[in-house]
């Protein structure tokens, strides 16, 4: 089932004004999650709006309450969340560290006391069409163990980078387990399997098998050891620079709310000039499309590329639904 960007846009809009969004918020917060599925992020658009609506509806997210700035130094900035609305509280402190780099080249905000941002390339994104780089993190619940733990106990923390190029930047989304639980759930959906194993079983065996590894939480880092040492390092850094909860914290809240998050954009135009910047860039996408394909004919990708695609086609043939996803937030 497909629908259209728009009627889903409307949707979430009609939804939210029904809880006490302001009209304004209701069409920003909307937008966002109808253009992560129309990008093809389905686990943080449709699929996610349910629980995002509850969490509202149970006083976690206040749709009232805005970001504030608390302390300054320079380049830097400290805000507080307020336990707003992640995404656009996220989207505004993008722009808070892209206004401080047209000031000084590089500009950093650290958020704390906020909620889940959604999809985090939706903010490298803002930075690359705007000329910047970019890079953010996000902690979470501790739903990963470390390399030699059973139990989780860091968060899978995504961290995104961002490069303007041409029309179509380059971005990457990643959180560090090898799949989020955002993505497990969607291929658990759709009753298909892994690519590459992405976490044990119950009997402490890699698997492909996304219901398995829901059962037991064991999700596995990216490059194993090493993505849970970042997943740790990113989660310190996030909280001294925001004076911010540490995913342990979260987890003990009971809720994933009061999340730790950092942003940094660098003017590279500024710093650099757009000329270097452009064809720099250039140059080095056509390194990366001169490798030779493991398959001929079958193209490969530079990070964002694919989503770019996707969204050029779910704009014009409408966006893949779940149907049982899609009843339930019309009943809301």
């Amino acid at each position: 089932m497909r629908v259209k960007y728009e009627e889903m846009k409307a949707l979430f809009r009609d939804v939210l004004t029904r809880r006490s969004f302001s009209p304004e918020k209701a069409e920003k917060v909307a937008g966002m999650f109808a253009d992560n599925s129309c990008d093809g992020v389905y686990s943080h658009g449709l699929n996610r709006f349910p629980r995002f609506v509850s969490y509202v509806e149970e006083g976690y997210v206040d749709p009232g309450a805005e970001p504030t700035r608390e302390e300054s130094f320079g380049a830097f900035e400290r805000w507080n969340g307020n336990r707003g609305v992640g995404c656009t509280n996220a989207a505004a402190a993008m722009a808070g560290a892209m206004e401080l780099a047209r000031r000084h080249g590089i500009g950093c905000v650290a958020l704390g006391n906020t909620n889940h941002w959604m999809r985090g390339g939706s903010y490298g994104l803002q930075a690359a069409r705007a000329g910047f780089a970019g890079i953010c993190w996000t902690n979470a619940n501790p739903a990963m163990p470390s390399w030699g733990a059973k139990t989780p106990n860091v968060g899978n923390n995504p961290l995104v980078m961002a490069f303007p190029f041409k029309d179509t930047c380059m971005v990457i989304d990643g959180a560090l387990a090898q799949y989020s639980y955002g993505a497990l759930d969607s291929y658990r959906m759709a009753g298909s399997q892994l690519p590459f194993p992405g976490g044990y079983d119950r009997d402490g065996n890699l698997t492909a098998d996304p219901a398995a590894i829901l059962e037991t939480g064991r999700v596995l880092p990216i490059g194993l050891w090493k993505g849970s040492g970042y997943a740790l390092l990113l989660d310190a850094m996030g909280a001294a620079l925001a004076k911010g909860n540490t995913a342990p914290e979260v987890g003990r809240a009971g809720r994933e709310v009061g999340v730790t998050q950092v942003f940094i954009a660098f003017d590279v135009a500024k710093t650099s000039g757009a000329e270097y910047v452009a064809a720099m860039a250039e140059r080095l996408i056509a390194d990366f499309r001169a490798a030779e394909p493991v398959e001929s004919g079958v193209p490969f990708y530079y990070p964002g590329e694919k989503a770019a695609a996707t969204r050029k086609e779910n704009m014009a043939a409408g966006i893949p639904v779940n149907e049982a996803i899609w009843n339930d937030v019309q009943k809301l």
